[in-house]
C-alpha cells in the first residue's frame, strides 16, 4: 500500500474559489448544439426546442459559465447570421468543421438557453476573417439599452433589455496555422487591441480575454504571450490557455500525470505574464482563461469522427464529430486537472471545460433519446458544488511512481477549500496508482473535525476494469459510491483510497 500525508492550516490560503473554475463551453461543432442541448421535436423539449433532460443534467453539473459560439468555428463566423425570423437566416458552409450551419440556433437562443440553465455568457468574437467593426457592433447588439442601430434590431428580434454580456474572448486560437485567419503574435495583438479598445469604447465595464496559446507544445508557446500581452495588457484583463491529454500508446502513467502539465502550463504563462507586467510599469495583473481544457483522444487519420475524415465524408449537418467515451482512468485524470485550476485559483479565474454536450463533453445525448452522464462528469459536479470559499495551500508528502513523460510524480493527488460561513472542509483525492490503495493521512491545523459529512469515491466497478465506461443501456456503471473507513478526529483525517480512484471528502470543522 502506498502512502500520503497531508497537511493543510487554516491560516494558509491561496484566495477565493473563484466561481467561474467551473465552465463548460458550447461550440457550433458536430452534435453539441444541435441534437445536444437543442432539439425542436424531441419529447423532453420545450417550446423552445430546449432538451430539458439536458438541461437538468447541465444544472446538476453547475456549470457557472460557458464559452459560445466557438472555437474554431467562431473565426469563420458572422454573428448576424444568427438573429432575426430563422426561416431568413442563410445557411452557411462551416469550413473550420465542414459542416453546414443552418444558423437556426443562434445568440437569442444561447442567451435564452443560459437564462434557463443559469449560467453566465462567454461570448467569442470572430478575429479571424473579421476585425474591430464587427467586435464593437455585436457589443452594442447584445448591451446597449436602447436608441440605436444595433440595439433597436436587438429589441425588434425579441429582446428589448439588453443582454449584458460582459466576459468576452477576442477570437480563439490564433496561434495555431489551422486556424482560418491564423495570424502571428504581432499580427494579432495589433488587432485585439484595437478591437479591445472599440468594444470598451461601446461599454466600458465589459471583461476581455486575450488569445494566449493552444497548448503549452505550440513553437510559439512564451513568445506568443509576450509579443500578444506587449500590445493588450492595458486593454484585457485575462489571457487564455487551451489543453487536452490522452493516453498515448499504453503510457498510462504519463498520461495520470497529465496535471504535471497543467501546473507547468500555468505557471509559466503567470511567470510571462508578470515579466510583461513588470517590463511595462503596469499596476493590473493580467489573470487566466482557461478556456478550453479536458480529456480528447485524437486518434489519427484512421478514425471516422475525427474532424479531417468529417471532411472526407462531405457537407453534412451537425455530424458525430470526436464523441469521445470516457473511462474510470479518463475520470481520474479529469479529478487531477480540476485539482490544478484549484490550486492555482488566485491567477486562474476561468475555466472552461471543453465540451458540454456530445463533444468531448461530461453529458451524451442521441436524437430522439435519452441523455445520460458520463464518468468525467463526476468530479466536475462534485467540485463545483463543494468548492467554494477559500483555498487552502497544502503540504503534500506522498510516494511517488515513474512514469516516461514526467518522471517521479506522486501517487496521491489533491486540493482543499474551507467555508467559514458553512463551517465546512472540502478535500478532493485522486490515487494515481494503477495497482495499490492508499492509506492517507491528513493533518488538520486550526481545524476541530468534528464529523465526516460526505465520503464518495469513484474507482472501476465491481466486474469492469479501468477501461470501464457509461453507455446508453449501462448508464450507470462508472459514479460516485459511498467510501467506507474515512475517520476524523479532532486535527487528523485517515482514509485509505482504492487504486485507480477520484474521492471527495467533506468535514464538518470548527477553529482550534
Amino acid at each position: 500500500m502506498s502512502r500520503a500525508r497531508i497537511t493543510l492550516d487554516r491560516d494558509f490560503t491561496i484566495g477565493e474559489v473563484p466561481r467561474r473554475l467551473f465552465g463548460s463551453f458550447v461550440e457550433h461543432m458536430g452534435r453539441c448544439v444541435y441534437t445536444g442541448i437543442y432539439e425542436p421535436g424531441h419529447p423532453e423539449a420545450d417550446e423552445n426546442g430546449f432538451r430539458q433532460d439536458v438541461l437538468k443534467l447541465v444544472k446538476e453539473l453547475g456549470a457557472t459559465v460557458i464559452r459560445y459560439p466557438g472555437g474554431n468555428f467562431v473565426s469563420g463566423y458572422n454573428w448576424e447570421d444568427g438573429i432575426g425570423p430563422r426561416e431568413n437566416r442563410p445557411r452557411r458552409l462551416d469550413g473550420a468543421w465542414h459542416t453546414v450551419e443552418t444558423n437556426a440556433f443562434g445568440l437569442h437562443e444561447f442567451v435564452d438557453w443560459s437564462r434557463q440553465a443559469g449560467t453566465e455568457i462567454m461570448e467569442a468574437i470572430n478575429l479571424g476573417t473579421r476585425g474591430v467593426d464587427a467586435a464593437r457592433e455585436i457589443v452594442e447588439y447584445a448591451n446597449h439599452p436602447g436608441g440605436t442601430y444595433w440595439s433597436d434590431l436587438r429589441a425588434k428580434n425579441g429582446h428589448k433589455d439588453p443582454f449584458n454580456i460582459k466576459l468576452w474572448c477576442l477570437g480563439n486560437e490564433m496561434d495555431g496555422p489551422w486556424q482560418i485567419g491564423h495570424k502571428t503574435a504581432e499580427e494579432y495583438g495589433r488587432l485585439a487591441q484595437e478591437a479591445a479598445k472599440a468594444m470598451r469604447f461601446v461599454d466600458p465595464d465589459i471583461e476581455l480575454v486575450a488569445c494566449g496559446s493552444s497548448s503549452s507544445a505550440m513553437p510559439t508557446f512564451g513568445d506568443w504571450e509576450q509579443t500578444v500581452l506587449t500590445h493588450t495588457y492595458d486593454e484585457v484583463d485575462y489571457v487564455s490557455l487551451h489543453a487536452y491529454y490522452q493516453e498515448n500508446e499504453g503510457d498510462v502513467g504519463s498520461f495520470l500525470a497529465s496535471a504535471v502539465d497543467t501546473d507547468y502550463f500555468i505557471e509559466s504563462v503567470i511567470a510571462t505574464a508578470d515579466a510583461v507586467r513588470a517590463k511595462g510599469k503596469h499596476k493590473k495583473h493580467i489573470n487566466l482563461s482557461f478556456d478550453e481544457w479536458n480529456v480528447w483522444y485524437q486518434r489519427g487519420l484512421d478514425t471516422e469522427d475525427q474532424p479531417h475524415n468529417v471532411a472526407k465524408a462531405g457537407w453534412r449537418e451537425h455530424p458525430r464529430v470526436i464523441e469521445d467515451k470516457y473511462n474510470v482512468t479518463d475520470a481520474v485524470v479529469v479529478g487531477t486537472l480540476l485539482n490544478s485550476l484549484l490550486r492555482h485559483g488566485d491567477r486562474v479565474k476561468i475555466a472552461n471545460q471543453a465540451q458540454l454536450v456530445n463533444v468531448i463533453a461530461p453529458i451524451l445525448s442521441e436524437e430522439n433519446g435519452p441523455a445520460w452522464k458520463q464518468t468525467i462528469f463526476h468530479p466536475f459536479a462534485r467540485m463545483a458544488e463543494l468548492a467554494k470559499g477559500q483555498i487552502l495551500r497544502l503540504s503534500v508528502d506522498s510516494d511517488k511512481y515513474e512514469n516516461a513523460r514526467f518522471g517521479g510524480t506522486d501517487l496521491v493527488d489533491v486540493s482543499a477549500t474551507w467555508n467559514e460561513e458553512t463551517g465546512r472542509v472540502a478535500l478532493f483525492f485522486a490515487n494515481r496508482g494503477l495497482e495499490e490503495a492508499a492509506d492517507v493521512e491528513v493533518a488538520l491545523r486550526g481545524f476541530d473535525a468534528r464529523r465526516v459529512i460526505r465520503a464518495e469515491v469513484l474507482e472501476i466497478p465491481e466486474g469492469g476494469d479501468r477501461f470501464t465506461a457509461n453507455t446508453q443501456t449501462s448508464q450507470n456503471q462508472v459514479g460516485l459510491k459511498p467510501l467506507e473507513g474515512a475517520k476524523a478526529t479532532g486535527s487528523e483525517l485517515r482514509l485509505t483510497l482504492p487504486a485507480l480512484s477520484w474521492a471527495v471528502i467533506e468535514l464538518e470543522v470548527v477553529k482550534s
